[in-house]
């Protein structure tokens, strides 16, 4: 089996199988969904079952573990296999997180400042490799660990960004929700009309900016009402965002028509 693979189409020329979903609108309502069941599903096992950030954070990453093999083996874009992963890297980085700011004191601080020095780091590892900073033409292995790298290490700043706007800031829950809906506003706003930044730069500003609002609209829905949620049992909604995420996804695929291809002198 080889990833890269040259199909033809009924014309003879060549594409790829992209093995990521297209960055349109439904895209990142899923990832919202997925960002937000993040947060309160590692909270549900961190918090509700009492095991701890640190023995939470050791059972998502054998679930990362187990659902990222899934994906790196697929030829092509698989929803189920892609989504797992996705919601892998948000629970592995909510209660990493967690343990960072809490459990080892660095506070929101510190490790937003480090996992968003983390970030430029894997970022710019990943352009003076291969040349380029890709987000939704994922063919080549080289390219998929440096996809997957990203968006674990973006989820994780996610959630301290998150933190951090809702304690440190002051902002609580539903006014640090609005904040990063504005900034997403202001990245959607550069997507359409700035036709100079980089379409890779405001996909991955997009991408850490969707995990803190997903992260507060957990807690939202989650925290105790004294602290300004809706006390919401942390099982339950997980559950109700992934029955969501699954119709949406189901839903859009179906629409699409499955496997994505893209033209093969865009990716070499």
């Amino acid at each position: 089996m080889t990833v890269r693979t040259a199909i033809a189409d009924q014309q003879g020329s060549d594409t790829w199988l992209s093995k990521v979903p297209e960055a349109t609108a439904v895209f990142w309502l899923v990832k919202i969904l997925a960002t937000t069941v993040g947060e309160t599903g590692g909270d549900a096992l961190s918090m509700s079952f009492h095991l701890g950030y640190a023995v939470a954070t050791l059972v998502f990453l054998v679930y990362f573990a187990v659902t990222l093999t899934i994906q790196v083996r697929a030829r092509h874009y698989h929803p189920a296999a892609y989504w797992a992963v996705v919601i892998a890297t948000t629970t592995v980085g909510t209660t990493t997180s967690d343990f960072l700011d809490r459990t080892a004191g660095l506070g929101y601080v510190w490790s937003s400042a480090l996992l968003f020095a983390a970030v430029l780091i894997v970022l710019a590892l990943w352009r003076a490799v291969a040349g380029r900073i890709e987000y939704d033409r994922i063919v080549r292995p080289r390219d998929e660990v440096f996809y997957w790298v990203t968006i674990l290490v973006s989820n994780t700043l996610g959630t301290a960004l998150g933190d951090f706007a809702a304690d440190s800031a002051g902002l609580g829950f539903e006014r640090g929700s609005l904040v990063f809906a504005a900034l997403l506003l202001v990245v959607a706003l550069g997507w359409r009309f700035a036709k100079r930044v980089p379409v890779g730069v405001l996909f991955w500003a997009a991408y850490v900016l969707t995990r803190p609002l997903g992260a507060t609209l957990g807690d939202t829905l989650t925290k105790p009402l004294a602290e300004g949620g809706l006390d919401l049992n942390r099982v339950s909604a997980s559950l109700t965002i992934l029955a969501a995420m699954f119709v949406v996804v189901a839903v859009q695929h179906w629409k699409s028509g499955g496997r994505r291809r893209v033209a093969a002198s865009a990716t070499e």
